[in-house]
């Protein structure tokens, strides 16, 4: 199995790169190779994508997500892959985006591709084209999905009715 880690600055507070992160079908503006993100629920997306001249469709389960912090996934048929987009204040106005992906590539041509670090600069490109997507809209988001999945297995605490008066 291959995998990519990359990171990238934006000019943007936190929440506002988090916000636009959870627009997933906006990713083909800035996502080289993703032809098509269909939000099919909270938790379930539907890819179209060519890499390296192979083109593939997957669903993907989003299997965590905590707002201002994390949006984790993994397929769940297709093409095998799973990751985590972490966001990180730096300052008020300023957060840095980590992508970390592993995938299983399959056939010649996505090994070979592996093999020439393909993934790593298309992910390090996306990275980048994501800074200016936003950045050029003055710091706008396009929407923002501000629900929580929480990790498998774990409880999240919820809010209560707070104390009785």
């Amino acid at each position: 199995m291959g995998g990519v880690t990359e990171s990238v600055d934006v000019a943007v507070p936190v929440r506002t790169a988090y916000n636009q992160w959870t627009q997933f079908e906006e990713f083909p503006q800035f996502m080289e190779g993703v032809q098509e993100v269909r939000q099919m629920s909270d938790t379930m997306t539907h890819w179209k994508v060519e890499i390296a001249g192979v083109k593939r469709e997957f669903d993907a389960q989003i299997t965590e997500q905590l707002p201002d912090e994390r949006v984790a996934w993994t397929s769940t048929q297709g093409a095998k892959q799973a990751g985590v987009v972490t966001f990180h204040r730096l300052d008020d106005t300023h957060s840095r985006v980590t992508a970390q992906m592993e995938f299983d590539p399959e056939g010649v041509v996505e090994k070979g591709a592996d093999k020439l670090g393909v993934l790593k600069t298309r992910v390090k490109g996306d990275l980048k084209r994501f800074k200016e997507f936003i950045e050029q809209r003055g710091g706008q988001e396009t929407g923002a999905w501000r629900g929580e999945v929480p990790r498998p297995g774990s409880e999240m605490p919820r809010p209560g009715p707070g104390p009785a008066l």
